[in-house]
């Protein structure tokens, strides 16, 4: 379910059916949820500023009603631990709140409170991994020292899963990974993974609300998110009720797997889930260029043409060893001697085929990620960097001509590579605006060199 299923149904299997519904209208519940025997709960509205505490209850309750007049015999809800009895942020609050709220209508609730999932997309996650690659020396508040028993997204998942099938009524259960540390533990595991050295300064004096809107400025999540987060982090939530592990046969991994797995999906699905991302609105312009979304700078850019989709892919195929660059080879090329100087492939390599790019294949100092004939190339920077890069070009139909869309997208590694970013930004643009006024612009078979 989808307020828009047109942003997600592209992303899904075709035998996946979208429905449009949101939460905080009742109507659209009602046909969303006609013929469902189990439904699953994985909604907050943190984004909604001071007022998501409201919004989490009514949507909850909303959902919760209509479940129960379309005959719904389970809902599955993953909520947040922490202990009810102590003094509980608003976030967590909210989160046990809601599952009260799905249960008010008398439809029975299976109940799952975990504490951060790692995961690559998880926002807690995402802070965590933000802070690593950007600070080489972190000045950190008191909750980076909170107990926290963090759970990978495949087992939460399988939880889910195997909850559908469960021979339970109504339950709740705490289920975390295989390990109790702190945020300052997580923190420590992921710089290790990553080759990075980082340095934690604990300053107790950096309230939430400060904590917030410091995160606002050097990770991806905004204040009005951040803040109820953070104010979240300061309550321990680790399991204490183990019943999880005897009621399903999952055996959750440790925090050094979970992180390991967060990583490895990450170089996997980075180029596959953040091109529908980019040329949405969900990301933040950044003031000395690109847009970020998470911890990616992003640059699209479009142009149209009066040509057909197959003649504007043309150059887009071609592109790369004898063909060139379309832009600016006077300056790929000393980056290419460069490049071989500090061990890299330079542009040596030229390309397999000089019409098609194979996938797996080289063009001389990318790798063939993707290709779609007259629709889609994706090349990966195989260059030396800090930090990974993807280039993609699009050409989609445009009344009697086309859209040609190129999108460049840069994963800086540490303080290293958002500094690469922005010293090459001007130069980044001059080349990457070039190209695509000439890849738009060539006649049919045809290089532009210059």
């Amino acid at each position: 379910m989808a307020r828009n299923p047109a942003t997600v149904q592209f992303r899904l299997p075709s035998d996946v059916d979208v429905v449009a519904g949101d939460v905080l209208d009742r109507d659209s519940l009602d046909r969303a949820l006609a013929g469902v025997d189990v439904a699953y709960y994985l909604v907050h509205s943190l984004a909604a500023g001071s007022a998501f505490e409201e919004q989490d209850r009514r949507g909850a309750e909303n959902f919760a009603q209509s479940a129960r007049a379309a005959g719904v015999r389970r809902i599955i809800y993953l909520g947040g631990l922490g202990e009810p009895s102590a003094a509980l942020s608003s976030h967590l609050r909210s989160r046990q709140d809601t599952g009260d709220a799905l249960r008010s209508a008398g439809v029975p609730v299976l109940e799952f409170r975990a504490s951060v999932v790692i995961g690559s997309g998880s926002l807690s996650f995402e802070l965590i991994r933000s802070l690593v690659e950007r600070l080489p020396i972190m000045i950190c508040p008191r909750w980076v020292s909170t107990r926290t028993q963090p759970i990978g997204i495949d087992d939460v998942i399988a939880y889910l899963v195997a909850a559908a099938d469960a021979d339970l009524v109504e339950r709740v259960f705490e289920i975390g990974g295989g390990e109790v540390t702190s945020f300052g533990g997580i923190m420590r595991e992921y710089a290790r993974q990553r080759g990075l050295r980082r340095y934690l300064i604990s300053v107790p004096l950096l309230t939430p609300r400060l904590s917030s809107l410091w995160l606002g400025l050097v990770t991806p999540i905004y204040a009005r998110v951040g803040k109820p987060l953070v104010e979240g982090m300061r309550n321990p939530t680790i399991v204490r009720d183990t019943s999880a592990l005897a009621q399903f046969a999952i055996k959750p991994m440790g925090l050094s797997e979970m992180i390991r797995r967060a990583l490895r999906r990450e170089d996997r699905e980075a180029a596959e889930t953040l091109w529908t991302d980019a040329v949405s609105s969900s990301g933040s312009r950044q003031p000395w260029g690109g847009t970020r979304y998470g911890s990616r700078l992003v640059e699209v850019r479009t142009r149209a043409t009066d040509k057909t989709v197959a003649q504007a892919f043309e150059p887009i195929r071609r592109i790369g060893g004898q063909s060139g660059w379309y832009y600016a080879n006077f300056i790929w090329r000393p980056r290419g001697l460069f490049d071989l100087w500090v061990g890299g492939p330079g542009m040596r390599r030229g390309r397999r085929h000089p019409e098609r790019p194979d996938v797996g294949g080289h063009i001389d100092w990318w790798r063939v990620e993707a290709f779609e004939p007259d629709h889609l190339l994706r090349l990966r920077a195989e260059m030396r960097l800090p930090g990974r890069a993807w280039l993609q070009f699009e050409v989609e139909p445009d009344g009697a001509g086309s859209i040609i869309r190129q999108t460049a997208i840069f994963d800086p590694l540490g303080l290293a590579g958002l500094i690469y970013w922005y010293a090459l930004y001007p130069i980044h643009r001059l080349i990457f605006t070039g190209m695509l006024r000439n890849i738009a612009t060539a006649p049919a078979g045809a290089s532009v060199s210059r």
